[in-house]
């Protein structure tokens, strides 16, 4: 790991300054970045992604303890001084690019190199090893980074990371409060997500301008699998979640065809006693999955909880497939 002074020479050598733009705050207090590794509890079969390497500081120490340790940075300098700094260590791939291919999923370049990884690292009955997230995270990709190693089809096994406190209390959230919403429905609906630690601007160089904090999520199998399709739920939350403030009846208003049991055949859901279009629309689909779950259409998605969330979904999946 390096110190506060060791970075700024690499930086000063390489003629470059820290790219406030890009969210580049090294955390430099050396403790508090053992307490992010030891948390994580690394093991040799894991393999582990970083986003944001940097000068390679917090890459170094995740080396000694991963099987291999796949390692994103935009900035060109700062990939090309990491690459330097890990010449020696032949578990570690410094990736030069953007981790994510627009906000909708992870970079395929990042995906594959996740993949091979894992394969390499498969023990004698072929399971995979675990894929972490450990990670000081630039602040404006933190929150679609997380969602997506939710998503899949890449999914980390856990994360341990550093964000922007605002983030972190998105991630914690409970129902009601005003920062629920997606991040929070997410990681709460498939694993178990806390708070380690609040960290003082002092302790990165250069000082953002807000506090940040250590966060952890384990992602938990037994309700990961309780969700039938992710990315139809990812599209109920964002129905929903897209009109926090209106009431549940008013929000299905503007739901897509996809979403209103009428995507498979391409036009409206047919009676099957009748043989008739049922033209029922966004509110008669929606408010039979209401009655479904005794959810009161006129409470705010915001009230909703995670649980109930999935429960949307899996009834919004099976009701299509039975029409």
């Amino acid at each position: 790991m390096q110190t506060k002074r060791q970075i700024q020479e690499l930086l000063s050598a390489a003629g470059v300054s820290p790219n406030r733009r890009l969210g580049q705050h090294f955390l430099v207090d050396l403790n508090l970045m053992r307490l992010l590794i030891d948390s994580a509890q690394i093991g040799p079969r894991d393999v582990v992604l970083e986003v944001g390497a940097g000068t390679g500081s917090l890459t170094e120490a995740l080396a000694e303890q991963a099987g291999h340790v796949i390692s994103v940075e935009l900035d060109r300098t700062l990939a090309g001084i990491a690459q330097s700094q890990l010449a020696g260590a032949h578990n570690v791939q410094i990736i030069n690019a953007d981790v994510l291919s627009g906000k909708d999923t992870i970079n395929p370049i990042v995906q594959e190199a996740v993949t091979q990884a894992q394969a390499r690292l498969r023990n004698t009955d072929s399971i995979p090893g675990r894929l972490l997230l450990v990670s000081n995270l630039p602040y404006d990709v933190a929150s679609p980074v997380m969602i997506n190693l939710v998503k899949g089809p890449v999914t980390a096994d856990a994360m341990f990371v550093t964000v922007q406190r605002e983030v972190a209390e998105r991630m914690t959230a409970r129902p009601g409060s005003r920062d629920y919403g997606t991040l929070g429905i997410f990681l709460q609906a498939t694993g178990v997500i806390e708070a380690v630690r609040l960290l003082k601007p002092s302790v990165f160089w250069p000082p953002p301008g807000v506090d940040s904090a250590m966060v952890r999520y384990a992602r938990d199998q037994a309700k990961s699998r309780q969700i039938l399709d992710m990315d139809l739920f990812g599209r109920v939350v964002g129905l929903f979640i897209g009109h926090r403030r209106k009431m549940l009846r008013a929000c299905v208003k503007q739901a897509p065809p996809e979403l209103c049991g009428r995507a498979r055949r391409g036009h409206p859901a047919r009676d099957s006693r009748a043989g008739r279009p049922r033209h029922e629309g966004g509110r008669g689909f929606w408010s039979r999955i209401f009655e479904q779950h005794t959810i009161d259409p006129t409470r705010r998605p915001e009230e909703l909880s995670p649980e109930q969330y999935v429960d949307l979904a899996n009834s919004c999946r099976q009701l299509v497939e039975t029409q």
